[in-house]
């Protein structure tokens, strides 16, 4: 066992001779004096020897240990000053002349990719593009849209009232149509793209404020079949294909005369998810015939012009396109989220 130590001693010294950095100090010490270390090994094979062996191997050991942790600690010592040293050396010879690394570019936000490709879209079949105040009135946001005083949507549970009485935050851009009809003459083609408001629980599909896009033809001999047309025309461009899973089934809205639900197949799962609300079907174009009370509030003649009338949201069809599972993160703010854009 004397010898043992001896061969100890000095591979430790060696040891510590070449090591480089304070994780190799300390994987040598825990060879050494850790709880599976020689040093700690020997001494647990101590009670299996002979009294006299004891007395002579004991010290030697104890004296082992002792040194093994000046000789450890002095080389730790020695490295920490000498990093600290080249930490010192580097900061001084600092090169000012040297050549910044390349700055970071921003980006488009994935909403801004979104209202870009649908405005070349409608551009495309001839529309233009409308802008409207966010904060409207009642008359505009409900009154000449066909929604009556005791309608639901009027409640303050639902929308974001002003402290300037029959003021609002608008609930959908439905209310640019209105201004559109007011200072233009049939024919009439136009898109809103812009930023809604309403009082909604925030979960994954929902959010108090998203993005959404009225859109809005009105000429003479207007049909149900042009809708269809430009919606399918519309959702084939935006989503680069030649055929899509759509539905459409009627749906009800105070501002059009049939009023009809474009759906699309959930992208996010095959047999329902809460983005889909489990049904695997998004709604993504709603629409229908322009009221022809709207048509009479916007100052046009519904016995000689007809039109249609869509608002789709562009969250939604955002969320769709680009595979965003959670509309929360589009105003997280979070780069890792942002940069995939």
């Amino acid at each position: 066992m004397q010898k043992t130590i001896k061969t100890i001693e000095t591979q430790l010294h060696d040891q510590l001779a070449h090591a480089t950095s304070l994780k190799e100090v300390e994987e040598i010490r825990l060879a050494v004096l850790g709880k599976k270390g020689s040093v700690t090994q020997l001494l647990a094979q101590m009670k299996e020897l002979s009294l006299d062996d004891k007395k002579a191997v004991g010290p030697l050991l104890q004296e082992l240990r002792q040194a093994a942790e000046v000789s450890i600690n002095k080389r730790r010592d020695f490295l920490v000053q000498q990093e600290a040293q080249a930490a010192t050396v580097k900061e001084q010879l600092f090169d000012v002349t040297v050549g910044v690394s390349k700055a970071q570019r921003g980006h488009l936000h994935p909403y801004t990719h979104i209202v870009e490709e649908i405005q070349r879209i409608f551009l495309s079949m001839g529309y233009e593009i409308w802008d409207g105040p966010e904060v409207e009135t009642d008359f505009y946001n409900f009154g000449a849209l066909n929604i009556p005083q005791d309608h639901p949507a009027r409640d303050m549970y639902d929308t974001f009232w002003t402290d300037a009485a029959g003021h609002l935050l608008r609930t959908h851009t439905s209310t640019v149509q209105i201004r559109a009809m007011q200072e233009r003459k049939p024919p009439i083609a136009g898109i809103a793209p812009g930023r809604t408001f309403r009082h909604e629980a925030v979960d994954a599909s929902h959010d108090y404020q998203f993005m959404q896009c009225e859109g809005l033809f009105i000429d003479k001999n207007v049909t149900v079949g042009h809708l269809f047309a430009t919606a399918q025309t519309f959702l084939k461009a935006l989503f680069e294909k030649d055929t899509l899973d759509i539905r459409i089934r009627p749906g009800f809205f105070p501002f059009v005369e049939p009023g009809f639900e474009i759906d699309m197949r959930c992208v996010f799962c095959k047999n329902g998810c809460s983005v889909c609300k489990q049904s695997t079907w998004i709604e993504v174009f709603p629409g229908g015939m322009v009221h022809p009370n709207v048509l009479k509030a916007g100052g046009i003649d519904p016995d000689q012009y007809a039109g249609f009338a869509f608002g789709f949201g562009l969250t939604r069809l955002a969320m769709l396109k680009y595979g965003i599972d959670d509309i929360r993160l589009l105003y997280s703010g979070k780069l890792k989220f942002l940069e995939q854009f």
